[in-house]
């Protein structure tokens, strides 16, 4: 695997550059002429070429005419489908885990479109529970009709951290075939799978694996199980090449990609010429698709080496006594379970499962240390929530922030519960 550490970059890497006229003067198919001029909705042919070969390379969708189209990032994408999928004037409402990505749920708010919660365990939204909410619909007591779109976040799930596995996955497409039911299923956590945790392992990923291994290893995406057409992928360079390009993809049916780009020609027109060019140039013509995915492989090594730190810093530091959690398999997100049952306060009914949350922020931001509420992530704000939970991320701090951070966490839920 080629060695894609910063010093190793600097001692050893390739300056890269895209001229104005690439393309009259050399081999090259795509350069800033081209880039930075008008184009299409849907992005350019060489990206869209580059993102189809690399979905069929890891998904292989299992029909046919199945189509992928740029986006400006997975949250423009995900209201761009939204609009063209749901409408206010019908009372639509979509589903979605109980705990949420808090943007997906503020996106679908101004268009009126009410967002569901269903429940969910360690590997993310229960498919009996959605057959359920869906089998016993009452819309006059909903206020909505029965929803037709599930959005869902299958792996490293934020914020839970959950990941589906290959049964949940088949189970949960077999109610939305039951319900027909169309399927966002928002990945930008899918190449950050990780390997089980061992407590006290660095966990880099072995360097010899082979590309076919790792993808053979990876969770099967609920594209490539996707017999009916009823799945939209969205997919996004954001997590796992860089942020500020705001440049990422969608896959679904050519019909669905059809309608899709007509959305785009009068919403965004498209996303950035220079992010698609100058991603164009690192992943196409200098990297390949083999040497993407050997850069997928070593950000997994990356990713599974602080979560493994902060797994441990948690062992160490949180007080078991209240404080539960499971490791994370992909993603940069870490879920804990607060025990509110075990707070005096609420013991006694003189506090909420919301006050107990607070009072344990508050002195988290006094300790220097800043945590995600749990409830902020509800699907449905308007209930009360029934278990406590706190979000960590493992994405960019370094072990030793990390491993003090969650010590003042632990110290800060000690002195709440007025533990020793």
């Amino acid at each position: 695997m080629p060695n894609f550490s910063e010093a190793a970059t600097l001692e050893n890497g390739t300056d890269i550059t895209i001229g104005k006229y690439d393309t009259l003067n050399s081999a090259a198919e795509y350069d800033l002429a081209t880039a930075l001029n008008y184009g299409q909705a849907n992005g350019s042919p060489q990206m869209n070429r580059f993102v189809a070969e690399h979905t069929e390379i890891a998904h292989n969708p299992p029909y046919a005419d199945w189509r992928s189209c740029l986006t400006v990032g997975s949250t423009g994408a995900l209201e761009q489908a939204l609009r063209m999928l749901c409408d206010k004037a019908r009372c639509d409402a979509i589903l979605t885990e109980e705990y949420s990505f808090s943007t997906a749920v503020e996106t679908a708010m101004p268009l009126d479109v009410r967002v569901f919660g269903i429940e969910m365990d360690g590997e993310g939204l229960l498919p009996n529970k959605m057959d359920e909410l869906l089998s016993t619909w009452d819309e006059p007591a909903r206020g909505a009709r029965k929803p037709h779109v599930l959005y869902t976040v299958p792996s490293g799930q934020n914020p839970t951290g959950a990941t589906q596995g290959e049964q949940r996955r088949r189970d949960i497409y077999a109610v939305a075939s039951k319900h027909d039911i169309y399927i966002l299923e928002d990945e930008p956590y899918y190449f950050l799978q990780m390997p089980q945790y061992i407590p006290g392992q660095s966990g880099v990923v072995d360097k010899t694996q082979s590309v076919d291994d790792f993808l053979s290893s990876l969770i099967p995406s609920l594209l490539s199980l996707d017999t009916d057409g009823r799945v939209m992928r969205l997919d996004s360079f954001s997590k796992v090449v860089v942020p500020g390009s705001r440049l990422g993809w969608v896959t679904a049916s050519a019909q669905m990609i059809e309608r899709y780009t007509r959305h785009a020609e009068v919403a965004n027109q498209g996303p950035s010429g220079f992010s698609q060019v100058v991603l164009h140039k690192l992943l196409d013509t200098t990297w390949g698709h083999e040497g993407y995915f050997r850069w997928l492989m070593h950000l997994r090594g990356e990713y599974t080496s602080r979560r493994n730190a902060l797994l441990d810093a948690c062992a160490e530091f949180l007080p078991k006594e209240v404080a539960s959690w499971q490791a994370p398999r992909a993603g940069m997100f870490h879920w804990i379970k607060v025990d509110h049952a075990k707070h005096s306060g609420f013991v006694s009914g003189a506090r909420s499962i919301l006050d107990i949350e607070d009072e344990i922020f508050a002195k988290c931001i006094d300790k220097g240390v800043l945590v995600g509420r749990g409830s902020w992530f509800r699907a449905e704000h308007d209930k009360p929530p029934r278990d406590m939970f706190f979000r960590t991320t493992f994405a960019a701090a370094t072990p030793e922030n990390m491993r003090e951070a969650i010590r003042r966490l632990g110290a800060a839920i000690r002195e709440v519960y007025g533990m020793a």
